[in-house]
């Protein structure tokens, strides 16, 4: 371990070094937290009849819990780390204080095994959310440290039911094992796919719901590869919500495009008859498959999907786009190279991937050099280059974006902090530099960052 004089030298300033500390004092004071998260070890049945060992919980029981919070009101979390080994986490989509992003170096300290860490933030934004670690990434998400996180509305926009989903694949064999979790050749393209899909850790799991009644479905990608065609199935549907913010009109649930990241809330009027239940289905080119069903039960509650309020937008600046400086972001192979150095955080050995030339060398106390520095409460234009035959799910911390144009499709104007960059696609997204701090900017797919594939931008007065 660095002592602190050395990790205060190496983060580049000494005030740098007391902000991360408030976390750590904050979780010492005897007052407790809103909620409380456990890092730790846990043996769980996901397929039928077989134990899996060694997965990574956030509850000594179970799947992650579905932390909830309201809008606009002040919460506390308190993670306590269990594991042998570094951790942090990130909570993913929330436009929050820098310090409390949860990046190891970039905006604190590991959490190292036996330590404690309170996180304490205000949500600007209601929608769907969710969080992850950000250290030894590929192993502790793979193994099962995924979560959802729900912000509330203020005013109820008129659901029976709210059901969050978190969807996602395991790598285990046919003995319920975990098997390999990446391969080298595989995240030198696509990455690699998981071979059990689960959602909330069951494989094709069934949810009794109301006949008749209104339930709001919440989809959250949080697996570290797949970008997937979901459907809802049986019942009528409507997409109302991508990335937590509200879409200006409904959208069928029909083909709904997510990668590893994203979320997608789904108004669902429940069939009036137990004889027809709903299907939530991935479609893939080897044969579509269920991964959640929801059974009709009782007599109807006789509800309309026109009954429910319009949800309303969140509050994200609108870019000055007359304005807007345009900065260029190049997504393509890593420059020949080191592999990247080991560290508290873990590395996969491989440099693979790069932006603007430069590949992100692993989760060090660096110093290193921002992309691009922007100026705090100025609009910018960001042009996404992939110069790669393979998608990336890019994602911006701590600042939401809008979706320009594409040289290759039709874009919605959603606003969003993930955007699939297809294959060989320039993409041109809008932004307000509103939250200062140095931010991490990064593919999704997690075997793509972690060999390359991030940065971070730097947002400052």
């Amino acid at each position: 371990m660095l002592d602190l004089s050395r990790r205060e030298f190496l983060l580049g300033s000494a005030v740098t070094a007391t902000a991360f500390s408030l976390g750590g004092v904050a979780a010492s004071q005897a007052q407790a937290a809103d909620h409380a998260l456990g890092l730790g070890m846990l043996d769980y049945r996901i397929l039928p009849n077989m134990v899996t060992k060694g997965m990574m919980c956030f509850a000594p029981d179970g799947p992650p819990p579905v932390l909830r919070f309201k809008q606009g009101q002040k919460t506390s979390i308190d993670v306590r780390n269990e594991l042998d080994e570094a951790s942090v986490v990130h909570w993913h989509g929330l436009r929050i204080a820098n310090a409390m992003d949860g990046v190891p170096y970039l905006t604190q300290y590991p959490i190292e095994s036996g330590q404690s860490f309170r996180y304490e933030f205000t949500p600007p934004d209601a929608g769907t959310f969710w969080y992850h670690p950000h250290c030894n990434t590929l192993e502790q998400m793979a193994r099962g440290l995924t979560g959802v996180m729900v912000v509330e509305e203020a005013e109820d926009p008129g659901f029976d039911t709210d059901l969050p989903l978190n969807i996602r694949d395991f790598r285990l064999g046919s003995d319920g094992q975990f098997i390999a979790l990446f391969k080298a050749r595989n995240a030198a393209r696509g990455g690699t796919l998981g071979t059990v899909s689960t959602v909330n850790w069951k494989v094709d799991p069934v949810y009794e719901v109301t006949a008749g009644s209104l339930v709001r479905l919440r989809l959250a990608v949080t697996d570290v590869t797949r970008v997937g065609r979901y459907e809802i199935e049986g019942g009528e549907a409507q997409v109302i919500a991508i990335d937590s913010n509200p879409l200006p009109k409904p959208m069928p649930a029909s083909e709904i495009v997510l990668s590893p990241g994203q979320r997608a809330d789904v108004a669902l009027r429940v069939p009036d008859s137990e004889d027809e239940a709903v299907r939530l289905i991935l479609r893939r080119r080897n044969g579509s498959k269920v991964l959640a069903r929801f059974q009709p039960k009782g007599a109807s509650a006789g509800r309309d999907l026109r009954e429910l309020k319009p949800l309303p937008q969140n509050p994200v600046a609108a870019p000055d786009l007359k304005n807007a400086e345009v900065l260029e972001f190049v997504f393509g192979w890593s420059p020949e190279g080191d592999a990247p150095q080991s560290s508290l955080c873990g590395t996969l050995g491989y440099t693979f991937w790069s932006i603007n030339r430069t590949a992100w060398p692993g989760d060090l106390p660096g110093p290193f050099d921002p992309l691009a520095t922007l100026k705090l409460g100025k609009s910018y234009i960001l042009r996404l280059r992939n110069e790669t035959p393979n998608d990336h799910p890019i994602h911006l911390h701590g600042v939401s974006f809008q979706l320009l144009r594409s040289n290759k499709r039709k874009l919605a104007p959603l606003v969003t902090d993930t955007a699939l960059l297809q294959s060989e696609e320039t993409m041109d997204v809008a932004l307000v530099a509103d939250n200062p701090g140095d931010w991490a900017f990064h593919c999704h797919v997690i075997e793509h960052q972690k060999t390359g594939l991030a940065g971070f931008l730097r947002i400052e007065g």
